[in-house]
Formats: C-alpha cells, sequence, structure tokens
C-alpha cells in the first residue's frame, strides 16, 4: 500500500510539475473569460485585444469561448503588447467548427505581405498546417485532409524547433512532423490576428479564376485557450495536457435550410423573416418580412423564396428537400457567370406578393443578372440601362405553378441560358439521401418516357437524346416530387453530365449557391458536405420563347406533386393542350386560355350569369381548371358543374383581384374531367 501511495504521489508531482512548466512558459494566452465592448481582456498580461465583425460569447472547453461567424470576426493584438517567441515556441488551442473555412484560414497569425511570420491554420478540407516563413518562403507542415470534424472540439497544437523540426498535432496526436533547415524570420512589426485570413482570399476548389475574386472570410465555430509557449513543446506534455482537459459537446447545432413553420395552413403567400443560423442572419440588414413563403391547406409541399437562394424560388417537399432552377444566365471570358447566384447581398434581386386571394398567389421575383464583379450585363453606352429580368409566378391550390419569364427585346442578346434543374442538398447529405438511383424521369405528351441514372458507366445513356422532352420529374426520396412542365417544342439536353454511380454516396456539387457568401461562380464541394450545395445541373431545357408587346418571354408549369409520370404527363396536356371553352350565355367575351397564367381568361360585358362548355377529351384533359373573368364584381359565385353545386373551399376557390377600374374574379376548380363539361357561375 505505502508503494502504491508513493508512486501516486510521484505521478501527481510530475502533473504538477508538468503543469507549473507550462504556467512558466506561456508568453501570451486568449482564454476570452473576460469580454466587454469588444474587448476581450487577458488578466494574466491585463492586454486587451480588439474584437472585430459579429461575434458572440458561446460555453468553451474551460468557461467561455469566442464564437466567430465565420465571415466578419477576427481578435487582434498589437505587435507592441505581444511577447515575441524566440527559437522555439509551441501554439495550443481549442477550437470547434460549424463548417470548414473557404480556404486556409488561421486560428491564430503573425504575417506580413513580404513573407515574414508564422500561422497556425485550418484548412478548406478540414486539414491544420502549421506555416513558417523561412529564407523568402513559407514552409508549411501539413495533415491529412478531414483530421478536423465538425461540431466537436479539437485540441490543435503547432510546434516550431529552430534549425530543427516543425509539428502538428491533433487531439494530443502528432499528425505530421518534418524537418525545418533555418529559423523563422518573423514579422515583428505586424499585429497577431486570430481568426480570420490576414488579406483576401480566393476561395479553394473554384471552377474558373476570372469568375472569382478575392474576399475576406474568419472561421465558423469556436475557439478558446488559445496558448503560445515560449518552448518546443514535448509529445507527452501535449497528450498529458490534452488527456487532462474533458470538454463537451460545443454548441453548435446542425444547419439546416429553413423551411419555416410546420403544420398546417390556409392557402396563400406570407411574407416572414427565415432564420438559418445566428452568424449568417445577422450578416443581413433586414426588417421583418425580407422573405416570401406561399403554402398549401392540402398539401405540406411549399414554394419559398429566400435571401439564401438570391430570392430564386424553391420547391420544397415534407422532407425539406429542395428544388431549384436556373435564372436568365449569360457570360463572358473576362468575368464569368452573369445570373441571380453572383447576387449575394441581394442587391439587384427582389420579390413581392402582386396577388394573394384563396384561388391564386402571384409572386413577382425581379433580378439583374450579375458577375461577381458586381458589373451589370450589357449596360447601354449612352444611358447606362441594363437587362432585368422579371419573372411571375402564378400558384394555384394545387401546388402548382406557372413560372413566366420576361426580359425587354434587345437587352438580353447571347450567349444565354434559361433554366437548369438544381436540387439542393443540405449540410452533412450526400445524393443517396436526396434521390433514387433513377434519379429523373423525362418525358413527352405523346407518352415516351426516358430515365436519367446513376451508371456504373457514365458513358452509357439511356435517354434518346433525339426526343425532344416537355416533362421532367425529379425522383426525390419522398412522396411529393418537383417537376417542370414545358411547351411543345422545348428541347432538353442531358450528353454533357451523367452521373457515376460511385459518386452517388458522396458529397458532390457546387457549395458557392445557395447560401454562400464568397464572389464566386462556382466551387466544388470536394466531398465536403459541411455547407448546402447544389447538385444534378440537367437536364437543362431550350423553352418555346415568344415576343409580345415588346418583351420576350417563355413560360414553364412547375410544382411538386405525388403523380407517376403518366398522371403528370396527362396533367401537362392538360395545360399544353387545353380543351376549348365556348361561351354559352350572353355577355361574356372570351381571350381564350393563356398558357402564361394556366388559366381562361373572360371579360364581362354586362351583369349576367356566365354559362360556358368546355369540350374536354383524352387528349385535351380539364384538370383543375383556373379562369380569369375581368370585370366580374364584388359577387361570390357559386359554380355548377353539369348540373352538380360545387362546395366553396372544398370543390372550388374563389379570389376577388381589385383594381383602380374594377373587380376581376378568380375562380379555381378542383375538378379531373376528360369529356364536354358544363359550368355555371352564377351570382344569384
Amino acid at each position: 500500500m505505502k508503494e502504491c501511495l508513493f508512486i501516486a504521489s510521484l505521478l501527481f508531482i510530475s502533473f504538477f510539475t508538468l503543469v507549473n512548466a507550462q504556467e512558466a512558459v506561456i508568453l501570451d494566452q486568449w482564454n476570452f473569460e473576460n469580454i466587454a465592448e469588444r474587448k476581450s481582456i487577458e488578466e494574466r498580461g491585463l492586454v486587451s485585444d480588439t474584437i472585430e465583425g459579429n461575434y458572440k460569447i458561446a460555453s468553451g472547453v474551460k468557461g467561455s469561448g469566442l464564437r466567430l461567424d465565420g465571415f466578419t470576426t477576427r481578435v487582434v493584438r498589437k505587435s507592441e503588447e505581444y511577447r515575441m517567441p524566440g527559437d522555439s515556441f509551441t501554439i495550443g488551442c481549442w477550437v470547434a467548427l460549424g463548417s470548414y473555412p473557404w480556404n486556409w484560414c488561421p486560428v491564430l497569425t503573425q504575417e506580413t505581405p513580404n513573407t515574414k511570420g508564422y500561422k497556425l491554420m485550418i484548412g478548406p478540407h478540414g486539414e491544420v498546417s502549421l506555416q513558417v516563413a523561412v529564407k523568402g518562403q513559407w514552409i508549411s507542415c501539413t495533415s491529412a485532409e478531414r483530421m478536423v470534424e465538425l461540431r466537436r472540439w479539437h485540441y490543435l497544437a503547432g510546434v516550431y524547433k529552430g534549425k530543427e523540426y516543425i509539428a502538428v498535432y491533433i487531439d494530443g496526436k502528432k499528425a505530421v512532423s518534418m524537418p525545418l533547415y533555418g529559423s523563422i524570420d518573423y514579422a515583428r512589426e505586424a499585429p497577431v490576428i486570430l481568426g480570420m485570413v490576414a488579406s483576401a482570399e480566393k476561395p479553394s476548389d473554384i471552377v474558373s479564376e476570372f469568375g472569382t475574386l478575392p474576399g475576406w472570410f474568419s472561421l465558423d465555430g469556436i475557439m478558446d485557450e488559445i496558448t503560445v509557449y515560449g518552448v518546443a513543446q514535448s509529445s507527452s506534455t501535449i497528450w498529458h495536457y490534452y488527456a487532462s482537459s474533458k470538454p463537451g459537446r460545443p454548441d453548435i447545432k446542425p444547419r439546416v435550410l429553413p423551411r419555416g413553420p410546420e403544420g398546417p395552413a390556409q392557402f396563400g403567400a406570407f411574407y416572414t423573416r427565415l432564420k438559418y443560423y445566428d452568424g449568417w442572419d445577422e450578416l443581413w440588414a433586414v426588417d421583418s418580412d425580407p422573405d416570401v413563403v406561399v403554402r398549401f391547406k392540402d398539401t405540406p409541399v411549399r414554394v419559398i423564396f429566400w435571401r439564401g437562394t438570391r430570392y430564386s424560388p424553391a420547391w420544397v417537399s415534407e422532407k425539406n428537400q429542395w428544388m431549384a432552377d436556373q435564372s436568365v444566365e449569360a457570360w463572358n471570358n473576362e468575368e464569368g457567370c452573369f445570373e441571380h447566384m453572383q447576387d449575394k447581398y441581394c442587391r439587384f434581386s427582389h420579390v413581392r406578393i402582386i396577388e394573394n386571394t384563396p384561388a391564386r398567389v402571384i409572386v413577382h421575383w425581379r433580378y439583374a443578372p450579375v458577375s461577381s464583379h458586381y458589373h451589370l450585363w450589357r449596360p447601354d453606352p449612352r444611358t447606362g440601362r441594363v437587362c432585368w429580368v422579371d419573372e411571375y409566378y402564378y400558384i394555384y391550390p394545387d401546388g402548382s405553378g406557372i413560372r413566366k419569364v420576361s426580359w425587354k427585346k434587345g437587352t438580353l442578346g447571347y450567349p444565354r441560358q434559361f433554366q437548369e434543374s438544381l436540387p439542393f442538398l443540405q449540410p452533412g447529405q450526400t445524393p443517396k439521401d436526396l434521390l433514387n438511383v433513377e434519379y429523373c424521369h423525362v418525358a413527352d405528351y405523346e407518352g415516351r418516357i426516358g430515365t436519367l441514372m446513376y451508371l456504373k458507366n457514365p458513358k452509357e445513356h439511356p435517354v434518346d437524346l433525339d426526343n425532344h422532352y416537355t416533362v421532367q420529374q425529379y425522383n426525390f426520396r419522398s412522396k411529393y416530387k418537383p417537376y417542370i412542365l414545358y411547351e411543345p417544342g422545348n428541347s432538353m439536353e442531358f450528353a454533357r453530365y451523367m452521373p457515376a454511380l460511385s459518386s452517388y454516396d458522396k458529397f458532390r456539387g457546387c457549395n458557392h449557391w445557395p447560401v454562400g457568401q464568397a464572389s464566386c461562380d462556382g466551387r466544388c464541394s470536394h466531398n465536403m458536405g459541411d455547407r448546402p450545395s447544389h447538385i444534378l445541373s440537367f437536364p437543362i431545357s431550350y423553352p418555346v420563347i415568344h415576343e409580345k408587346n415588346g418583351r420576350m418571354y417563355w413560360n414553364g408549369l412547375y410544382g411538386m406533386n405525388s403523380y407517376n409520370m403518366k398522371e403528370l404527363i396527362e396533367f401537362g396536356r392538360s395545360w399544353a393542350y387545353a380543351p376549348k371553352l365556348r361561351i354559352i350565355s350572353q355577355g361574356f367575351e372570351s381571350e381564350g386560355y393563356d398558357m402564361s397564367e394556366r388559366a381562361y381568361k373572360l371579360y364581362r360585358k354586362d351583369i349576367s350569369d356566365l354559362k360556358m362548355e368546355i369540350n374536354a377529351n383524352l387528349d385535351h384533359p380539364l384538370i383543375n381548371p383556373a379562369f380569369v373573368i375581368i370585370g366580374w364584381g364584388e359577387k361570390i359565385p357559386k359554380v355548377i358543374i353539369n348540373g352538380k353545386t360545387l362546395k366553396e373551399g372544398t370543390d372550388y376557390y374563389v379570389g376577388l383581384r381589385r383594381k383602380i377600374k374594377g373587380t376581376d374574379l378568380i375562380v379555381f376548380i378542383k375538378f379531373n374531367q376528360k369529356r364536354k363539361a358544363i359550368i355555371l357561375l352564377t351570382d344569384k
């Protein structure tokens, strides 16, 4: 027993001596226990460091830690208040990340542009690196990728022993080391920066250099107990310190794109402020209602116009699976893509509700194609005017909506592209989580169906590329699946991309959009699932372009439902080949079927009932028709079909659109028929 007590005493003394030895060689420290008025005061030397950007105090490994937002946060210590290391040092720190940095980002750096200094860095793929300036060049000692896990505390240490070696430790274990032939050229006049790049940098893994600009970014997460020791600590010292610490789980929640409040709702469009996570939300100087959400009574599907997508609408399933689409896009070889994706501040992208009734919602999205340089497309050299795009979404209670894309003739020009189907991956998701192996079905209105799929051999192609398909449905792993229907004459492109089966359960896609705030027109995920991304930019469609009143436009019917392909083709025919309407009663004129609103449009000339005949058949089915009667007035009509009186709010929905010159009526009827229908609207 005495021998055991003696050994225990020696171990305690050794550990106590070790701790005191570490304390004796501490040069500088940041423990974030005393923060007030944007100052972090370290009790050891009573040094007051400035905290810049957005930050919060969070639970740390010991007491408090500093939460950085990934965009604006940094801590600065003046060079004259920093105790400069000598021929050896160790930098130790605790870090927990919410996402990886856009590129290499320092936990601590003291550097100058003329290659002097040193820095402990975290990389965009979860690497850790100690970098030192020796004889005019940066020498890097870098760990393997994915050594830093998200939402978990890691203890990182960088060790420098002059003219001998540098090493990196992760969680008490040596990850990598390398010999060093020379000593650091210290940046003695430079400030010490914690958590942010010392100068603007481009993101990693970019698609094009000219479409990407350097930008500022910081670490996204919590850091605590950053300490600079004046010695090259041994492996055992680093291990003992790590092993003696017992950090819990950091307060960093998994991130999920905001779907809005759950639960049943009446059909309609709502202004709201969707919340993603604090660091991202606090970037936006907006008030309470910057976003728009359209909800439905009979389906959990919704349409979301959100700042994170630059207001590009997304159809969102009951499982929070997002399907978005490309805006009008142009490009050149000087600045890359001009599109809504590059408008990261939403300077030129805006959304408004212009009609909101029980029968129909109209949302207007207006934007100017812009590059990552924030230059607009094709400015007129004399007037300075540029290309603007107006997109109108005519959305109905059955979870479908017309997308009408319009621009002034002569302002867009070439090159241009109108459509790319872009499903989103939530952080941490792979395509396998979102899509079935047969990820997309395509068809035409004659009933021919093709399938796009993940293939063992991507050179194989299961689709007849000569067919002008007009229907597509993405095969989400959900009851409700997104679709797009086009006018006859549309063509789809598949050949440039067919995914390999080996990528089905990997993090794939591009994460510069949605959400991303880097000035970048393309950044590959590099198999990192830390951020939302968009995937599978095919099929791409080339829709039929129309011209009217000096404007060009095209139409597509979008939605999300549980139809199979046969039902979807039939639904598409009810729009693309809508049955003819004949007015039976007096006092009305018909403008015919407007594909850009998915509605029959009529004018009321006098006060009388509206009786009409719609000659539906197998080739021209009548499915969930809508009617717009201009000048109808204020009275709500009853709807009678083939002698049967329908129930308002269940079988049909009525909306009144009040204008300066009168009140129009919108009627939406839940109805599916393939034979002649007699429809009566009466306000008596």
